[in-house]
C-alpha cells in the first residue's frame, strides 16, 4: 500500500454538539485534504442548534450519524464503529485540519520503523468573529508546538481497537485518558515537525466553559492510569 492509493482509506471522525457556526469549516478542512482517500463521518451528539443541517449540506461526501446526547467520548466511539478506514483521524467540530495534514502523516507510516500513530504540531487561533471584548476574555494563543491532542493524531485502526474505546464516564479529557492507556499498551509514536491542526479559541470552548472542573477530570484520568499500572504484575 502507498499513500494516496485507493487501497488506503482514512476515516475522519467529527463529533459535534452545538457547533453549527464552526462545523462547516471543520468539515471543509477534512474534505480538502489532498492525496488521501478518506471517508468523513460526522456524529451529531444530540445538538439542538442545527449542526446536523450544516452537515447535511455536505452530503453525499459526508456520512452523518445522529444519537441522543451522550458525550463526545460516546460520539467518537460511535463514529469509529460505523467507519471502515484502515487509519483513523479525529477532528473537533470547532477546529480545522491544516492543509496536507493527512497526506504528511500517512506518508510517515510507510517509512521505517513504522509507527502505530503519528502526531504533529498544533497552532492555536482566536476565532475571527469575536469582538475585541470577547477576544480579550479568551486566553492568548500559545506558540505552535508538538501536541498529543486527538486532532493532531493519525492512528492505525487495529492499534486504536487494541487500546480500546474512549471513556464515556469522563466529561472532559477523554483524550488524556485514552492516550495514557495507549502508552500503557506500548504505543509506538512519531511526532512530525509540522503543524497538522489549527485549534480554535472561542468563548464556548468546552475546556474554557468548564475551567473549574478541568483539574478534576485530569486527575481522574491520571488516577485511572496509575490504577492500571498498579494492577499489572
Amino acid at each position: 500500500m502507498k499513500p494516496g492509493s485507493a487501497e488506503v482509506t482514512v476515516s475522519v471522525i467529527i463529533a459535534v454538539y452545538n457547533h453549527a457556526n464552526y462545523l462547516g469549516e471543520a468539515i471543509d478542512s477534512a474534505l480538502t485534504q489532498e492525496g488521501v482517500d478518506s471517508e468523513i463521518v460526522v456524529v451529531d451528539d444530540g445538538s439542538d442548534d442545527g449542526s446536523a443541517d450544516v452537515a447535511r449540506n455536505f452530503e453525499p461526501r459526508v456520512h452523518i450519524e445522529s444519537q441522543q446526547r451522550a458525550g463526545s467520548g460516546a460520539a467518537r466511539n460511535h463514529g469509529v464503529g460505523v467507519s471502515s478506514g484502515e487509519f483513523i483521524a479525529f477532528l473537533d467540530a470547532d477546529d480545522r485540519f491544516a492543509p496536507g495534514k493527512l497526506a504528511a502523516q500517512l506518508e510517515r507510516f510507510f517509512a521505517e520503523p513504522a509507527p502505530d500513530a503519528v502526531f504533529g504540531h498544533v497552532r492555536e487561533f482566536i476565532s475571527p468573529e469575536l469582538d475585541a471584548e470577547a477576544a480579550a476574555a479568551v486566553r492568548a494563543p500559545s506558540e505552535p508546538g508538538p501536541s498529543h491532542l486527538l486532532g493532531a493524531m493519525l492512528i492505525r485502526r487495529e492499534v486504536f481497537e487494541r487500546v480500546g474505546p474512549f471513556s464515556v464516564d469522563l466529561k472532559l479529557r477523554q483524550g488524556v485518558d485514552w492516550y495514557a492507556r495507549a502508552v500503557d499498551a506500548g504505543l509506538r509514536e512519531t511526532m512530525l515537525d509540522r503543524v497538522v491542526l489549527e485549534r480554535r479559541l472561542h468563548t464556548t470552548n468546552s475546556g474554557l466553559r468548564e475551567a473549574g472542573t478541568q483539574d478534576q477530570y485530569m486527575l481522574s484520568a491520571i488516577r485511572a492510569a496509575l490504577d492500571r499500572r498498579r494492577a499489572q504484575p
